[in-house]
């Protein structure tokens, strides 16, 4: 590693640690992000003008310090090329895993893959993997997601959880988007209300494309009891927000009661949460889009659990 990465990571890390908690004993750190289309990089520290992708081995050990603060996590857009994830998982270091899904096929699924990368020192799967796939219906056969959601259980301590992930179609009209959020939200209710295992503690955490609460599509979101906490409402969630585009994309949410009270066992929510401004810490001169080609247009999410004793 040439001296001036190491020098950048040493100060991208003190950044770093100034938002997001430290992992403690007693804690789940839990995250999101979607990192614009991490397929193939540059493999050299420093990409050229001229060469193509953008994305070279400094961006993704800059993504690599950001996904270290965290348990697990889950990204979206991971490619069918796996070049970047590979070189990510070399960056975090042996102790690190990665559950991976398989590419959903077609022109909607964008060549995309769902993936969660965890700290295997802190969390470890609990043996539930699985794609949502919707059930047919009288009339026929149900139109599925753009994008198969989804699903891995983990356990830390005395706490087994489920996240479950998402990357919702993107359309021009917000419309579109609907059936998917609205069929999602339903899924998920229907899976916490069964009686078999693995439906505790469900968490659903990804890329929702919403556009702003309380429009039609986060309506739909929360319909069915989904919570996303309070402190993330006002965090900017892309590099191009601002004071009059804000977006609410990225979400973490979860089941609560009618009271509003949370369904979680054995993790309690720290109201702790929040995303991470990378832009003033890294790659200075360039553009908001130069920048997001390189690291990503989305900023990640995260929320901090207590574990029971």
């Amino acid at each position: 590693m040439p001296p001036d990465v190491a020098e950048n990571l040493i100060v991208f890390k003190t950044a770093l640690a100034e938002v997001v908690p430290s992992k403690d004993s007693s804690d789940l750190l839990v995250a999101t992000w979607n990192l614009r289309a991490f397929g193939d990089l540059t493999a050299k520290w420093h990409a050229k003008p001229g060469d193509s992708p953008v994305r070279d081995w400094y961006s993704v050990a800059c993504i690599a310090q950001v996904v270290s603060r965290f348990d697990v996590i889950a990204v979206q857009e991971v490619r069918r090329n796996t070049t970047a994830l590979q070189f990510l998982l070399e960056q975090l270091g042996d102790n690190w895993r990665v559950i991976v899904s398989d590419v959903t096929e077609g022109g909607p699924g964008n060549g995309e893959r769902l993936t969660f990368l965890y700290d295997s020192t802190r969390v470890q799967p609990s043996g539930l993997v699985g794609e949502i796939v919707l059930p047919a219906t009288v009339e026929g056969p149900a139109e599925q997601f753009a994008r198969t959601p989804y699903a891995a259980s983990f356990v830390r301590g005395s706490a087994e959880f489920t996240l479950t992930t998402l990357h919702v179609i993107w359309g021009a009209d917000p419309r579109a988007r609907l059936p998917e959020i609205t069929a999602f939200a339903e899924w998920m209710r229907d899976w916490a209300d069964r009686t078999d295992r693995w439906n505790q503690n469900l968490l659903v955490l990804g890329d929702f494309n919403l556009d702003r609460i309380g429009d039609p599509l986060f309506e739909a979101f929360v319909s069915t009891g989904l919570w996303p906490p309070t402190e993330l409402n006002a965090i900017p969630r892309t590099v191009f927000d601002n004071d009059t585009a804000k977006h609410f994309y990225d979400q973490i949410a979860w089941f609560s009661d009618p009271d509003g009270e949370s369904l979680l066992t054995s993790l309690t929510y720290t109201r702790r949460a929040g995303s991470f401004d990378f832009l003033p810490h890294l790659l200075g001169g360039l553009t908001r889009a130069e920048t997001s080609w390189r690291i990503s247009d989305h900023y990640p999410l995260w929320v901090e659990f207590h574990l029971a004793p």
